[in-house]
């Protein structure tokens, strides 16, 4: 019922605004159209991360849009709905090369991804410059949705996302450290990714911020396996707390070496959801137990009926998600597929029009979306521009034996922002 009154109230705005897609059977959106005839199917595009060691994060979000299409019987305006996959490898020249391909097919709607923030550096620019949507499901970086070129933002239009902005996360990280830690020492490290340094930049300013005192922020290079020379700077800074939010495989080298590193021998690691994967404790062996990670939280009724249904669909029955962010591509999907229902319109012989600046106006219209990720509200102004998300589905969890012995997934959640707010109160 309410993705109902969502599409009839985005309708209204558009009839209000006066921006049919369609006039006299021509084109009259200023970004272009899409044209679906009476038997073709809609095509969404899925520009994720879907080889390497980043694989599964694409996999993730991937079973969340399949699921998605699954929950509306595979159908939309009573066409079939497809997908086209291509792989953004995770960095920027991967999404630049797949943000050509998609570009270059005139058949489809929207596009789900980037998986990574590096992998949308490059492709937004080409995105927007093809007239798309594109939402993200796992995209977190701060700079993707702050419009500010001073301030270091990239933003660009059409890009919208239903995954948190870091800006939350980051902080969450530092109140952790300082409120339930006692910590009064960190160090960070990242890897260049856009990601992966927003994240420790805002961890290190809040955690300054509340008091505490930043040692040591320093970074490695994506494919580095011996970290033995910056965890000995590390240690030299005698930090309480390491912050390490890089991706797989890289945190799993740097917690297994930091165990055997004099003077990091009290040192908390704590990483983020670049490492939010099942694989993590058992790669990275005991080491693990005892790191915490901050990252995607989403529960209730309707998310464990999506659980359920996941298990379903996989070939053992009992598979779970692979990372945190296939609630968010599920979330991100129907969006994209209310606001096609939305703006289309039906010329005489069948074919849909879809006028694509009117697909934007749609999502940029969306407030208090019911979603497995909460209540989502498309912002306009920097530097949350297209941020879809409020940033309170984000919770630290523990690395226990479990995880490292057992292959249990996820790990136990031990704080998130109401705990704070308790503490606050208390």
């Amino acid at each position: 019922m309410k993705r109902l009154l969502l599409v009839l109230s985005l309708l209204g705005l558009l009839g209000a605004l006066g921006m049919p897609a369609l006039a006299d059977g021509h084109c009259m959106d200023e970004l272009g159209c899409v044209e679906v005839g009476p038997d073709d199917p809609i095509v969404i595009g899925a520009m994720l991360s879907l080889s390497g060691a980043t694989s599964f994060y694409g996999e993730d979000s991937l079973g969340g849009v399949e699921l998605a299409i699954l929950g509306r019987d595979g159908m939309l305006l009573g066409r079939d709905v497809i997908v086209v996959e291509e792989d953004e490898l995770c960095s920027a020249e991967g999404g630049q090369a797949a943000a050509q391909r998609m570009a270059a097919d005139e058949t489809i709607v929207g596009i789900i991804g980037t998986t990574c923030s590096g992998a949308a550096q490059g492709a937004m620019p080409i995105i927007s410059e093809a007239g798309m949507l594109m939402i993200s499901s796992s995209n977190t970086s701060p700079r993707l949705t702050n419009d500010d070129s001073e301030a270091g933002g990239t933003y660009y239009p059409g890009y919208f996302r239903t995954a948190h902005n870091d800006l939350f996360q980051g902080a969450m990280g530092a109140q952790f450290a300082v409120e339930v830690l006692k910590a009064g020492a960190v160090a960070t490290i990242h890897d260049g990714d856009p990601y992966t340094e927003g994240l420790a930049v805002v961890m290190a300013n809040t955690f300054a911020g509340l008091t505490g005192e930043v040692v040591f922020q320093g970074a490695v290079s994506k494919g580095d396996t011996d970290m033995s020379a910056i965890l000995t700077e590390v240690a030299a800074s005698a930090p309480d707390v390491v912050y390490l939010p890089v991706f797989v495989p890289e945190s799993e080298f740097l917690v297994s070496q930091a165990a055997n590193t004099p003077g990091l021998e009290d040192a908390v690691m704590m990483t983020a959801d670049g490492s939010f994967a099942a694989g993590f404790a058992q790669n990275t062996g005991q080491a693990a137990a005892g790191v915490y990670m901050t990252g995607p939280h989403v529960s209730g009724e309707s998310y464990e009926a999506f659980l359920a249904l996941w298990a379903e669909e996989q070939p053992g029955g009992t598979e779970a998600p692979p990372s945190g962010f296939h609630a968010h591509a599920y979330d991100a999907t129907n969006l994209l597929m209310d606001a096609v229902e939305a703006v289309a319109e039906e010329m005489d012989d069948g074919t849909l029009v879809i006028g694509r600046q009117a697909l934007r106006d749609a999502m940029a219209a969306v407030e208090e979306y019911d979603g497995l990720t909460g209540s989502l509200t498309c912002q306009e102004e920097s530097p949350f521009r297209g941020d879809c998300a409020t940033g309170t589905a984000l919770a630290v969890f523990e690395i226990t034996e479990a995880q490292v012995n057992e292959g249990a997934w996820p790990p136990p959640i031990v704080w998130d922002l109401s705990m704070s707010m308790a503490m606050s109160e208390g």
